[in-house]
This record gives structure tokens, sequence and C-alpha cells, in this order.
């Protein structure tokens, strides 16, 4: 359910504490205390039939002699008398709670009493066995907390009680403030998916940080989080390692989609950034809170030490950081103001004894420099300079913590000597670590979160058209499969399914016997100077580890011999396997290509899972892999390439040429739509895909799939980030032209500037309701890369020259029910019934998917927009607080 019935929750003006106490040491006394002494401003009833009065104010016995209906109800009652109370507070009106109580377990059936008390009324629950519920901003402490939280712009989740408690011990001594601070506890109802929605919108909140142990609903946690890391930035200590649920499973795949790489990648995906432990969650808070996303982030460093300069190079090449390589201009300009013996490379060593007027020099010369995105600029204490006054000079430079545009960290070392430093820097909004290893990792942290923005705003555009005949090849090799009560394809069979997605094979011939291998080989020698015989057998997974595969085959009868060979083998091993032939093709040779692995496995949280590395035999050894969920666009898929050491080799090196990128972009894109297209995939390898500046070519494949699912159709409902909407496509006429109505896609942004620039300033200001003169590439990327689980949009394209000429847009509340539209053609194309056809696609996509109600906010002089509405069914109401604006209301639902 999302947000629903939350509002009052986390903004109460009443609460009613059930299980408060007069006993000193009892958890209801901690709680109501918390409550009373916090300074909550709003009503607060006591409720326990045991006592009259608690703390002097007057005690009520159940909820239904409460004097009015809490906003928010606090239970600290035994675990059994919980439900009870759910359903009575539901029946008077009250819409939430939080459970502080533990043991409502689903072993005693406690825990789904309690959530069926709460169902009739969408009654929502905070926990059971959570710490509580603290709001700063409304000086309420709901909870058992050992002390108060400063009231501040950082929102806190936490799984773990205790991880809670000691982050706001933490806070105090430093001088840390929150807006919130939810005690998730066992997330029976409330989960960290709802609080990300509402955290997402709340004005107190500037930045989300969270503590997770495991993900429960991950769909609506991604799409959650993703709308709040739009916003804000969010930042995540997951902790725990997952079993290896494949260990056992028929792929390599499955041995090496580790939960902890997955969660990785989800991260990412979302644009969280995911640090280590709680010393680095709030130095990460700090960074990124203070800068935007950059498109990449290579360091300057400006040291009077050379040892710390060196230090921070260290941690920063450990967090995979870039140190900036200075232009010669830049050294130049050093050179002029610094004295000969400076280090003349980055790190800029200025010596020890450098006076404040080196510092402001450096630091200019640095940030000025076209290859630098980041500065770091250190200070250690020596008997020449002082901190306080080099402090001071850098303090000058800085505008908005940056110098010349771009972002500053700063490490004064010592302590008595540089606290005043710090502090002149810190007051001048520089942010300031302690060491050189916190600085270096608060600049790998502002990269890491701009590499995760960027991949939040990357929404796949789908590969359908060309998947379509793919699709139809596939679903009848995979019928095939299941008719024959099969799990595993043959390698034949899983070369023709990955091959009909776009990915090259080698010709394969299928021999039943050694003399048919033979014959086999024979044909193939006419145009290949070798072949390769591999064992075709359901039993055996891995054919090489048996000696299934026999490579190097000149001649007619070796290839022959090669089948006997390898049948006495299997006999040996494996006496039972059943032999189905042999697999005869040409031996492919290819010197300086690079053996590659392509992998799909499932992921018990976040469902299909693409793995891409370094591949052959020793896939496991070499442990060179990384991971992506789908669905992959061209960048995402480029971007898992890049994840991977052998992502580098491929490169070229030496006397190597670059290995086709494209090509293995585009296997990966096949791949990723064969898991969006078949929800009975359940594991996939290609190993080896030999890669190199001619292509890519698969050796080996296998494929499992689940017979009972094949007829199921996609897109895969198992995966967490909602693909291309492919089936919402149409052709219409308007106005005597023809145009594509689909949805919208990523590469639409090379559209918009063609199309905003035939749309008059008024048509601007009535879409907008307010004048708008530009729109930044920023927004332009946020109007045309959607997560399709919440929002959508439909282009009209003008079928003769691509151009686009109309969009209906519509954006979900996280609860699916409500969503709100909007409406912009372009002006020259106004009157002619295009309008029309976009509003209805948008109607019916909204009734497809379950939502109820479609609404908008119009000028009232807009009396186009405001006639087609009523001629459509629209309601039309004048909002009586704002002047000027109607509401125009559809109930589809």
């Amino acid at each position: 359910m999302t947000i629903r019935n939350l509002e009052q929750a986390f903004a109460p003006k009443s609460v009613a504490i059930f299980g408060a106490s007069g006993r000193d040491g009892s958890v209801g006394r901690v709680v109501f205390d918390n409550i009373v002494n916090g300074g909550f401003e709003g009503e607060i009833w006591p409720v326990n039939p045991k006592y009259s009065k608690v703390a002097g104010r007057r005690c009520y016995a159940n909820s239904a002699d409460l004097p009015g209906i809490p906003d928010l109800g606090v239970i600290v009652t035994p675990p059994d008398t919980v439900p009870g109370i759910v359903r009575e507070l539901g029946d008077k009106g009250t819409r939430a709670a939080v459970v502080i109580t533990a043991g409502l377990s689903r072993e005693n059936g406690l825990r789904q009493a309690m959530l069926d008390a709460a169902k009739p009324t969408l009654f929502r629950i905070i926990g059971p066995n959570t710490v509580g519920l603290i709001i700063p901003p409304v000086k309420l402490n709901a909870g058992f907390a050992h002390m108060a939280a400063k009231p501040g712009n950082i929102a806190l989740l936490s799984q773990s009680g205790a991880i809670a408690t000691s982050l706001i011990d933490w806070a105090g001594d430093n001088n840390v403030g929150f807006s919130q601070i939810v005690s998730l506890g066992d997330m029976a109802d409330v989960d960290v998916g709802d609080c990300l929605d509402m955290l997402a919108g709340d004005m107190h909140t500037h930045a989300i940080v969270m503590y997770l142990e495991t993900i429960p609903n991950p769909r609506k946690f991604m799409s959650a989080a993703r709308a709040a890391a739009r916003l804000k930035p969010v930042i995540v200590i997951k902790s725990g390692r997952h079993e290896q649920a494949a260990k056992a499973a028929a792929t390599h795949t499955g041995a090496l989609s580790g939960a902890d790489r997955v969660v990785d990648a989800a991260l990412r995906r979302a644009g969280i950034l995911r640090v280590k432990g709680l010393a680095e969650l709030f130095d990460a808070v700090e960074t990124t809170a203070r800068f935007a996303p950059l498109e990449r982030a290579r360091v300057g460093i400006v040291t009077n030490g050379g040892g710390a300069g060196v230090l921070a190079v260290d941690q920063l090449i450990d967090c995979n950081g870039e140190l900036a390589e200075l232009a010669p201009g830049t050294i130049a300009r050093l050179d002029a103001v610094l004295p000969p013996t400076w280090s003349h490379a980055n790190p800029v060593d200025i010596i020890g004894d450098a006076p404040p007027e080196r510092y402001r020099a450096a630091v200019e010369a640095v940030a000025a420099d076209a290859g630098t995105d980041v500065v770091l600029v250190m200070n250690c204490p020596t008997g020449l300079g002082s901190p306080l006054a080099a402090a001071s000079a850098v303090a000058t430079l800085a505008q908005d913590g940056k110098i010349g545009g771009k972002p500053v960290l700063t490490c004064w070392l010592g302590e008595h000597t540089a606290r005043e430093g710090r502090r002149v820097l810190q007051d001048a909004g520089i942010a300031s670590l302690e060491t050189p290893a916190d600085a270096a990792t608060a600049v790998s942290y502002l990269a890491d979160w701009s590499r995760a923005q960027r991949a939040l705003l990357r929404t796949p555009s789908g590969h359908g058209e060309a998947a379509t005949s793919g699709r139809e090849a596939v679903l009848a090799l995979f019928r095939q499969v299941a008719r024959e009560g099969r799990r595993m394809l043959t390698e034949p069979e899983a070369k023709a399914a990955i091959s009909a997605y776009g990915i090259p094979v080698p010709e394969t011939i299928i021999a039943r016997s050694p003399a048919e291998a033979g014959k086999a080989a024979s044909r193939l020698l006419k145009t290949s100077e070798q072949v390769v015989v591999k064992l075709m057998s359901k039993a055996i997974s891995h054919k090489s580890d048996i000696g299934g595969v026999v490579l190097g085959i000149a001649a007619p009868a070796a290839a022959e011999e090669a089948a006997r060979s390898i049948k006495a083998r299997l006999r040996k091993h494996a006496p039972q396997a059943d032999i189905e032939g042999y697999a005869v093709q040409p031996m492919v040779v290819r010197k300086q290509a690079q053996e590659l692995i392509l992998g799909v496995s499932r992921d018990p949280i976040f469902g299909p899972v693409l793995l891409f590395g370094a591949g052959g035999v020793a896939v496991e050894v070499t442990d060179d892999t990384a991971i992506a969920l789908p669905p992959l666009d061209d960048v995402l898929a480029s971007d898992l390439i890049g994840q991977t050491r052998v992502g580098r080799l491929l490169a070229g090196f030496r006397d190597r040429k670059p290995a086709d990128r494209q090509a293995i972009v585009a296997a990966l894109n096949g791949l990723s739509q064969m898991v969006v297209d078949f929800p009975c995939l359940v594991s996939t390898d290609i190993n080896p895909l030999l890669a190199d500046t001619d292509g890519v070519i698969a050796l080996d494949a296998r494929i499992e799939i689940q017979p009972e699912r094949v007829e199921e159709a996609g897109p895969n409902p198992a995966l967490c980030i909602r693909p291309y909407p492919s089936g919402w496509e149409k052709e219409i006429s308007a106005g005597g032209a023809r145009y594509h109505i689909r949805p919208i896609r990523p590469a639409d942004i090379a559209l918009y500037p063609e199309f905003l620039g035939r749309i008059s300033p008024d048509d601007l200001r009535l879409r907008f309701l307010a004048p708008r003169k530009s729109f930044s590439d920023q927004m332009l990327k946020r109007l045309t890369q959607l997560d399709y689980d919440r929002n959508m949009a439909f282009v009209a394209l003008d079928t003769s020259t691509g151009a686009l000429a109309g969009i209906s847009r519509l954006s979900c509340d996280p609860d699916h029910v409500i969503a709100e539209y909007a409406l912009l053609v372009r002006t020259d194309l106004q009157g002619h019934g295009l309008g029309w056809e976009l509003l209805s696609q948008i109607v019916d996509y909204a009734r497809a998917d379950g939502i109820r109600s479609i609404q908008g906010i119009v000028l009232s002089e807009n009396s186009k927009m405001l006639a087609m509405c009523r001629e459509f069914g629209f309601s039309v109401m004048h909002l009586p607080n704002e002047p000027g604006l109607v509401e125009a209301k559809l109930e589809i639902g």
C-alpha cells in the first residue's frame, strides 16, 4: 500500500500510548516519559486499564474511552493483546500505530492476527519489535531510545534498533540532526519502500540514510528508492551475506551470482550510494548533500606535506578513484608561483613552509585545470606555516563549497593547531575531513554516487522490435523441450535460442553416432581447417570435466575416433548417463580473442540477474565478473563491461587490437531481452563467448527453463525494474497526417529541442502553469527516462519525418490508485484530434494498469484543454484556495 494512511503518523497532532505505565524501569514508562519529556505539543493520552492516572495525566482503559481519535497509536502491551488493540483503533478512526511490542511471530500466529485486524480499515503498522518512531520537527520521541535526537535534515531508516540508538548517540556528540528516525523492526506492514516514498516528498528531509539487513518486496523498494534518489541523496549500509542459493546449480553463473553482488547492482541501479560501515555513513551524507553528481571525479590534490598526499592517493586508488593529470599549462602556472622544489605533479606538494599566498595560488591553479573535477586541499602542521592562515586563504576562494565551480574537500591534520583551521573552513561551507584516508574516501563517495545517479537516469528502451521474430522461434523451441519433460536444453538447442536473439554461433551439426560424426566433419572440413566434436548428454553439465570435448580435428576419421573416445570416457566417469549424440562444429580459431562469459541466474530477492566477465574453463578461479539487473540498454551494458578487469583488456593493449565492444553490448542486450520475454528462463551460460575486432561468437551455451511456465507471456513479472511496455503502440491519423504513438524512450531526448522550438510561449505557460523559457538537460532526462512502474508518457511521431508532434504523460502516486496527467501538442498541429488520441492512450493505459482515477491541474483560461476534458467525461471543478486553477478528474476504476 506504500504511503496510504501514513501521513498523519509522520506528523501527528495526538498520540495514544497503549501500555503506558507508572512502573519504573518498564518499557511503558520509558516510552511515555520520552513522549512527554521530549516536548510533544499535541495531545498525549495514556491507555492502560490498570491505572486511572499516569504521571499526573488521566489514563484511559481502552481506545473507546479516549476523548478523540488519535493520529498515532503507540503499542507496548503484551503480544496477545496487540491484534485487539489494532482492531479497536481502526474502528475508532485511527489509521496507524507503532507496535514496539516484540513476540508477534509467524509461528505463534499473532503477526497474522495483527495484520488481519488491520486489513478492514487499511490500518498501517510500523513494527512490531521496534525501538520506535522519532520525529524531531514535531518533538515526538515515540520509543525507548536512551536519548532524544536533535532536529535536522537527515532521515534515518534502520532495521536494527541497536544501530538506530547507536547512531542517535553518535549524532548527539557530532551535532548532527534528524528530520525523522524510523526503527523498522520486523516490517510486518510498513517497510523500507513505504518510508522512502514518505521521505521523498518530505520537505524537512534533505538526505536519507539507511541501515538494512534485508529488502522485502524488491520491486516496490526499487521504485521507491529510484523516486527518492532522484530528489535527494540516499546512503545505505547493507549488512549480512546471504548463502549463495545457486551453489549446486548446473551453470557457472549460478555459482558466481552471490547475493551481495546482486544487492550492489540493485543499489547502483536505484541511484543509491552504499558505504561499508557506520563511521562512513555521515561523511558520505555530507559529501553528497553538498554537491551535484559529476560526469567524472578526477581529483587534484594540493598539500604542504608530500606524505599526506601519498596516503590520500593510496586510498583514492583503493576506492577506484581517479587522480587528475595536470595539463602542461597548469604545470607552467604552478612553476611561476611555487618554489623550484615543488612536486611538479599531482599531488601538488607546495612544501612545508607554504604561506597563505602560496596555498591560494596553488589551489586556484589546480581548480582552473580542465582535467580536474574535484579539489582536495590538505594541511600538515609545521613550525613554518600557520594552519589557520592557510585555511583562511582557502576559505576566501570558496563559494557554496566550491572553488572555480568545482567541489572542494579539505583535510587539516592535527588536533590543537588544526582545530581552528577546520572551523574556518566549515564556516565557509567547505567540507572538512579528519584524515587523508577519510578525505580520499569522501571523494570516492562523490564519484560512486555520481555513477549511481547516471545509472538511475537510464531506463532501457527495450529491443522488442528486433526480437519479435526471435521470440517466436525460441518459444517453439522451449515448447518442444517442455513437451519432452526436460529442463535443460541441449547445446545445439541453447545455441539456436541465443542465435535467435542476435548472438552469433558457429554452425553445428548433430551426429547420433561416431560414424555420423565423421560424415559431419567431412562436410564442415570443406570450408574449415579443423572441427570440434562435443558430447551431447543431458546428464553432464560441464563436458570438459569428463573429456567430452575434442578440439583440433583435421580429418573425418579423427572425428569418428574422437566421438568413440568421448563415449568411452563417459562410460568410465558416468556409466548411467545417456548419450544423445555429438555436436560437430567448425574449430573457431581467433588467436587474439578474449574469452568472455555471459549468464543469467535468479536471485532469491531481486529475481533475474545478468552476469558478464572473463570466461573460459577457469572462470571461477579468475572470478572477474560483474552483475546487473535486466533490462539493459547500450549504456547500461557498456557500464557492466566497464566494471570488470577484462573490460579494460577489451580496449586493446600492445599489439592486440580493441575488441568490437558494440558486438558485446548487442549480445548482452539480446540476452537481457530474452530474460524480459521469457518468465520460464531459469539460468543461462554462454561460455566462452569469443570477442575480438571481428565481433563475437558463442562457442558453448547452456539454458535451463521451467517447463510448466513456458506458456507464460512476458514481460517477466519477476524483474525488479519494469521493462519498456512495447505492447502499447498504434498508428493513427489526425489532420491528414499519420502518426505513430508509442511509449517514450530515453533516446527521445534528441527530439525535444525541435519539438519545444515549435511550441508557442503561451502554450508552454498553459502546460507548465507558469512561463518557461528553457529546459535544462537534466530536466529533459527526467522527462524521457522513466520508471515505467510508476510513470508513463506516450509520444506521437510523424511517420513521414519522425518528428515529435505531441506527448501525453501519466504520473502515478506510490499507491498506484491516482495518477496525474499532462498533455502537450505542438502549436502548429493543434485542433486536428491529435490531443484526443494521446489522451485516449493514457486513459486506456491507466485502466489496464489498475489506476482508479486520473486528474490534472489546469489553468482556468486553458479553454481548449478544459473543453476536451469535458467532452471526454472529466469532471471539472474550480479549486477554492487556488484562484485561476481548475481540477479535471476522470474516474475509471
